[in-house]
């Protein structure tokens, strides 16, 4: 009799949630309809629509999250202006739905379309124009593009122009733009964020907003601050750096047999007082040295013998091609056409898990030895280490100018992540485990108090705020000084006067202190 009792309370319960849930989804969509009569119905896919698992699995980039049991949104919308955006903010509020904002989907932790409460993803995949104004040298990018979309309409106009993003082709530029944005130009230019004029975005009261409009903390708190805490961003106004006609790739590879620990060592105090038209960055296992200069071979080569002798670069490493050349070299695409970079999808996609560090004292070289055994473990499988330099511009903007903090006296930064293909928890387990064993090794030898991190390489171990409930500014400081140091107190304020209620909030955002 109790056993049928139970299973009568669970059924009972059961029913009451489905219930719950489908009066949330159906007063939600009349919501839409009532703020956007004539138009919303052709951009919202519910989970009875014929295209919505194709749309939902279309941009999620780490397959670590695109298992059955993941949790889906209700409802994904694909806005073609302002007002589609507007009527989800109101709406998702009035009907205590959480949103997911999604441009390339890249985010290494899928927060841009994974959450634990019930959630409407706006996925950008429709919102995309770049409009490229020469004569200014500036640019409006919709967040739905992606960097290569944007190297694309940049390139096709001119090749004296470029602007300093990142290396990956079909990373969202509101993600990228809004934790940072880094990539060879680093150096010479600064960051993505660092050459952001203007935006416009949808505040919590479903206001669009300028830059003008919305106040100089506000624009301050979205370039590299995370945009996804403070509203929907929508565009982005872009300052374009020139670049010389022709720049010089090269490649040196150099395995352990070949010095690459004494080579690693001594790029370390090296890389980053070179020439800021100079970029040398280092992927391991294997220490392969690439390298971007803003100019010809005639000039590099002479400029290493200088600087890094050792290494022993020769002409025949080196390769004269124009910057958007470089940047399809730099991502495996050289010799293919222009168009290959308007693709929206990897050419393969895996699982993985990835986190970051700064370096701020060269490692020594008995540090170097024992990081190359890690990667001849069980689960090292599938590594890739990415050493990237600092110095130059960086060094000279102040660590306040915008949220991102990693400025003077960083060496260079760190990106570790292992990839997979097999499925299963078991071997994903087995891979993280091994990531984490890998972090906590280099923890002598990186940034302290705090261990530093980069809001674009997302990592939830390092902290999360609480799903449900308040979320205090001591407990979100525990990740928040990592990404942030003391730019967090101020990103604080910024969220508690532009959202004080928290409704844009996710694992990482940044806390109100209402």
């Amino acid at each position: 009799m109790k056993n049928l009792s139970l299973k009568f309370i669970v059924a009972i319960t059961i029913g009451f949630v489905f219930s719950c849930a489908s009066d949330i989804h159906e007063n939600f969509l009349k919501c839409l309809h009532f703020h956007n009569s004539t138009s919303i119905s052709n951009v919202v896919y519910t989970k009875s629509s014929s295209a919505y698992d194709s749309l939902l699995h279309f941009s999620i980039q780490n397959l670590r999250f695109s298992s059955n049991n993941i949790p889906k949104p209700l409802v994904i919308v694909t806005p073609l202006q302002p007002c589609h955006v507007q009527a989800t903010v109101i709406c998702s509020q009035r009907h205590g739905l959480q949103i997911r904002i999604r441009s390339g989907g890249h985010d290494f932790e899928g927060i841009s379309y994974v959450s634990q409460v019930p959630f409407v993803i706006i996925d950008f995949i429709n919102y995309r124009n770049i409009q490229v104004d020469l004569q200014d040298r500036t640019a409006w990018v919709q967040v739905g593009a992606t960097v290569g979309e944007l190297y694309y309409s940049i390139a096709t106009k001119t090749s004296t122009l470029a602007f300093p993003a990142g290396v990956c082709p079909t990373v969202g530029v509101a993600g990228q733009f809004s934790g940072g944005g880094y990539g060879y130009l680093l150096r010479k230019y600064g960051l993505a964020a660092d050459n952001i004029m203007d935006a416009h975005i949808i505040d919590v009261k479903g206001r669009f907003l300028d830059r003008e409009a919305m106040g100089e903390d506000l624009f301050w708190a979205i370039r590299g601050g995370g945009g996804a805490s403070f509203g929907v961003i929508l565009a982005w106004k872009i300052k374009l750096v020139p670049v010389p006609s022709t720049v010089t790739l090269f490649r040196v590879p150099r395995t352990l047999e070949q010095n690459a620990t004494k080579l690693v060592h001594k790029w370390q105090s090296v890389a980053s007082k070179l020439p800021k038209d100079l970029t040398v960055s280092i992927m391991v296992q294997m220490a392969l040295f690439q390298g971007l200069f803003l100019g010809g071979v005639d000039k590099v080569i002479p400029l290493m013998r200088e600087s890094f002798l050792e290494l022993g670069l020769v002409k025949e490493d080196c390769t004269e091609m124009s910057w958007i050349e470089f940047t399809l070299h730099s991502w495996g695409f050289g010799g293919q056409p222009l168009e290959v970079l308007l693709n929206r999808s990897q050419v393969t996609r895996d699982s993985f898990k990835a986190k970051s560090d700064y370096v701020k004292h060269p490692i020594p070289e008995s540090g170097l030895e024992g990081l190359w055994r890690l990667f001849y473990e069980d689960g090292g499988k599938g590594v890739l280490m990415v050493i990237f330099p600092f110095g130059g511009r960086m060094g000279e903007i102040p660590e306040s100018e915008i949220p991102f903090p990693h400025r003077a006296g960083v060496l260079y930064q760190i990106q570790y992540a292992v990839h997979w293909e097999e499925k299963g928890d078991e071997v994903a387990q087995r891979h993280i485990h091994w990531i984490r064993k890998l972090y906590s090794y280099m923890e002598p030898f990186v940034s302290k108090s705090p261990r530093e991190a980069y809001l674009n390489y997302r990592d939830l171990d390092i902290g999360v705020n609480n799903i449900h409930g308040y979320t205090s500014y001591e407990q979100a400081s525990i990740w928040g000084f990592k990404y942030f140091k003391n730019n967090f107190n101020r990103l604080a304020h910024v969220k508690s006067k532009v959202d004080p209620l928290n409704f844009f909030r996710y694992e990482q955002s940044i806390p109100s202190l209402m």
